[in-house]
């Protein structure tokens, strides 16, 4: 399972860039917001999973790395990067965007596996689930703001999406929907998993305990 999960996100890394360079001309923060989503709630989770636990998994060198600082991080990333002016410089030029993705994933990948590697016991499941439901939070609150904001944050005129043409408005709003559909119910499903497996543990201890 975890070399499925590992093979699945590495394919979804290698087409990052090819996806990228293929959709790319500027103006779609629908588009972008769609390979933002590819990279912290579907490749980022594939990642850290296929590698928990095996010579690949770098957290147990870096225990100070709690979940909740593992998501201030990644909060961090996410907003400056969708500051006006940080944005209008990854639209203006490929590669700032290239590079902009890399940091959506070194800051997913490292949450993910922090998270997962808090998962081995009651108490670290817990410390996780915390620190993916902060996430969710977040990204929830900023797909919100995006997607409610009363004018265009991002230029005006219309865009292409995919061939599409959209109104700047309306583009900022559905990638803002993007952000809520994919990003914070990525977040909260992972914590929702991390809350149950803590309440069938201590279902399993209580029922031993008393003989079930």
């Amino acid at each position: 399972m975890k070399t499925v999960a590992l093979m699945a996100g590495g394919l979804l890394i290698a087409l990052t860039p090819v996806a990228l360079y293929a959709s790319f001309d500027g103006s779609s923060f629908t588009v972008h917001m769609l390979l933002h989503m590819g990279i912290v709630a579907v490749a980022a989770p594939l990642l850290a999973y296929g590698m928990m636990d095996t010579q690949f998994d770098f957290s147990g060198r870096v225990v100070w790395m709690t979940p909740v600082l593992a998501s201030v991080i990644e909060l961090i990333v996410v907003w400056i990067w969708h500051v006006p002016a940080s944005r209008a410089l990854a639209s203006a030029s490929a590669h700032v965007s290239l590079l902009e993705l890399f940091s959506f994933l070194v800051a997913g990948f490292l949450l993910w596996l922090v998270c997962l590697r808090r998962g081995h016991n009651g108490e670290g499941r817990l410390a996780g689930t915390i620190g993916l439901l902060f996430t969710s939070v977040h990204m929830t609150l900023l797909g919100v703001l995006l997607a409610l904001a009363p004018r265009p944050l991002y230029g005006g005129g219309e865009v292409s999406c995919f061939g599409i043409r959209l109104d700047a408005a309306s583009d900022q709003q559905i990638g803002g929907v993007v952000m809520l559909a994919v990003g914070a119910t990525s977040y909260l499903m992972g914590a929702v998993v991390l809350l149950y497996s803590v309440l069938r543990e201590q279902g399993d201890v209580v029922g031993e305990e008393r003989g079930w």
